[in-house]
């Protein structure tokens, strides 16, 4: 009996066995079809895998000087390994060393030999660890960094391996093939924890730190528009600013660095997901791009048909009242007239803000009527408000400033019914042909045009604003563009500011709370005279400054939320014979539009 019940334990245990052949585990799902080891490489599947060392460093590491090897673009693992040594052992062999040396420098002085360096150099670097290990401010280790490269084929990895070692060796820092040894590198670099390699350095606590920390600089999302690619790694930099904090972007640059460029690439690619855009444009930059996408090019000049009325109020939802809209209107142009008429007095302030609403009342508006079905002729002009001030007590002087906007040379520039539009997907308000004097007047009524177009549609829609610079110019103005960048958020708009005066751009009491407003900036090449002050604004490292300064047209800092990266901007061929703003190149397709519609009229 016992005989038979211990044979019927075998046979159940056997059963289990063959059971447990059948059920997959982790450990085959992840294992590789087939493992070869050679001499200088081992084969995991259809792919190889080279394991490299490091064997000695220079004298000086630099901060984050492994850096450029973390960031490189294929696929590697790196390990590190740090053995902490015993520090009295550490200084008995320190002592050994500091007599050997001192020993041979006795006995070379005695021969008549002529001191040697090298020697010097050694003893002092061996007593100034003696001091610090004694002292307890230094520890000592040994470390081992080892790299594991995988590649489809043989002249992909030893590409790899050449790309990697020169690198280090611009370092000085010299590394070596675990030759015969592949199985133990690949073992230590995957995430075992185990160092069966064994190869390593021994190190004190400063040159080991300089390994520390080791950030990638990635800055890439899984949606949104192609900005262009990273620098540190050739990766993407893929982003979507309606998906931060807020929409807004500011764009510092000099002249010809590429920031219009880069913007009307973004207006492109934002068009492509339904965004819709509105640019002031002072030089006539973005007439090439709007033609090409069928936009809505609305030229601002004292001699052109489109106008914009300042007294004109808003259309208003639903949710807002008749008596707010009022107000912010009257708001919105004694802001306007602060910039038109000079310095105004407060006394001055009073009797314009009393002639304003006299000036709505002879029209039969008020704060408490309903205007809500009047057209753009139902409302007053700037003729009207220089009548009532005419009429008025203590106005002369606001009357005898204003005149010129009425009958002088500025005359019919804002003295009209407001006859513009702005249904289209893409429309560019173009200042280029107005006088400098008159250049914040347009852009402040302009962006007093936007912003109410903002309150009453809401849609996703980004404000770009080119030379922002000039509407720092004046208080008024200032301030209000900074209202916008503060609330533009709740109206699913988002604000780019561009200037190539950032000097006055930040100076500005408004121009830093605008940055900081911003969930993303965008550095492109910089002038030396500026460059302070940018580093001091943005925290800029000395590698970063230097970088401002040296980059090429189309290079610079992109900083998105925390995080920053250097990017190189790119377009596409087709993006480009859009979007460029090379005279040359633009004469160049002028030139071949007019071959090919002559080449029409003769078919």
């Amino acid at each position: 009996m016992l005989f038979k019940k211990k044979k019927k334990n075998v046979s159940i245990k056997s059963e289990e066995k063959f059971f447990n052949q059948g059920i997959s585990t982790v450990r085959d799902l992840i294992a590789p079809s087939a493992v070869q080891i050679e001499a200088s490489y081992i084969q995991l599947g259809g792919s190889l895998a080279k394991t490299i060392y490091v064997i000695t460093y220079p004298r000086f590491l630099n901060n984050n000087w492994f850096s450029p090897i973390v960031n490189i673009d294929f696929p590697m693992d790196i390990a590190m390994f740090i053995h902490p040594a015993e520090t009295t052992a550490v200084l008995r062999s320190l002592k050994r060393s500091a007599t050997h040396i001192q020993s041979r420098m006795n006995l070379e002085a005695e021969s008549g030999k002529i001191r040697d360096p090298l020697l010097e150099t050694a003893m002092d670097n061996v007593e100034d660890l003696r001091d610090k290990l004694q002292m307890g401010t230094e520890r000592f280790f040994r470390f081992g960094l080892y790299l594991t490269f995988y590649a489809d084929n043989k002249k992909q990895l030893h590409k790899y391996t050449n790309e990697v070692t020169t690198i280090l060796e611009s370092q000085l820092v010299y590394t070596k093939t675990s030759i015969l040894r592949m199985e133990q590198g690949f073992m230590s670099t995957i995430p075992l924890a185990e160092d069966r390699l064994n190869a390593g350095t021994n190190l004190n606590t400063a040159p080991l730190s300089t390994m520390f920390p080791f950030v990638s600089a990635d800055l890439s999302s899984n949606e949104g528009l192609l900005y262009g690619i990273n620098r540190h790694n050739n990766s993407l930099v893929l982003f979507d600013r309606f998906n931060m904090e807020n929409a807004n972007m500011v764009i510092f640059a000099k002249s010809g660095s590429g920031k219009s460029y880069f913007v009307k690439l973004e207006i492109l690619r934002s068009m492509m997901f339904g965004t819709n855009i509105i640019v002031i444009d002072p030089e006539s930059e973005y007439e090439h791009l709007c033609q090409s996408v069928s936009g809505t090019f609305v030229n601002i000049s004292l001699g052109s048909d489109a106008h914009i009325n300042p007294f004109e109020i808003p259309r208003i939802s639903k949710n807002d009242r008749m008596e707010d809209a009022f107000r912010n209107t009257v708001a919105g142009l004694i802001g306007l007239f602060h910039i038109m008429l000079g310095s105004v007095t407060a006394e001055e302030d009073t009797v314009l803000e009393n002639a304003i609403r006299e000036t709505y009342s002879i029209r039969d508006i008020t704060e408490t009527s309903d205007f809500s079905k009047k057209t753009h002729s139902d409302y007053p002009t700037l003729n009207d408000l220089h009548e009532v001030l005419h009429n008025m007590d203590g106005s002369e002087s606001l009357a005898m400033r204003l005149q010129k906007y009425t009958e002088g040379i500025f005359s019919g520039f804002l003295n009209n019914y407001t006859n513009i539009q702005v249904h289209n997907q893409l429309v560019v308000f173009n200042v280029r042909d107005l006088e400098d004097e008159l250049r914040p007047i347009a852009m402040y009524l302009i962006l007093q045009f936007i912003w109410n177009e903002m309150r009453t549609n809401l849609t996703k829609r980004l404000v770009i604003i080119d030379e922002a610079w000039v509407m720092m110019q004046n208080e008024d103005a200032a301030s209000f563009f900074y209202g916008i960048a503060k609330r533009c958020r709740k109206y699913y708009t988002g604000l780019t500011t561009i200037t190539q005066d950032i000097s006055d751009f930040l100076t500005n009491r408004y121009g830093k709370p605008i940055v900081t407003n911003s969930s993303m900036q965008l550095l492109l090449k910089q002038s030396p005279s500026s460059i302070d002050i940018l580093s001091e604004t943005f925290y800029l490292t000395n590698h970063e400054k230097f970088l401002l300064l040296e980059s090429n047209v189309g290079e610079g800092i992109f900083f998105a939320g925390t995080k920053h990266a250097a990017i190189k901007i790119i377009a596409s061929y087709g993006e480009d014979q859009i979007i460029t703003s090379d005279p040359r190149q633009l004469l160049e397709i002028a030139n071949a539009k007019e071959e090919l519609e002559q080449a029409n009229r003769m078919s």
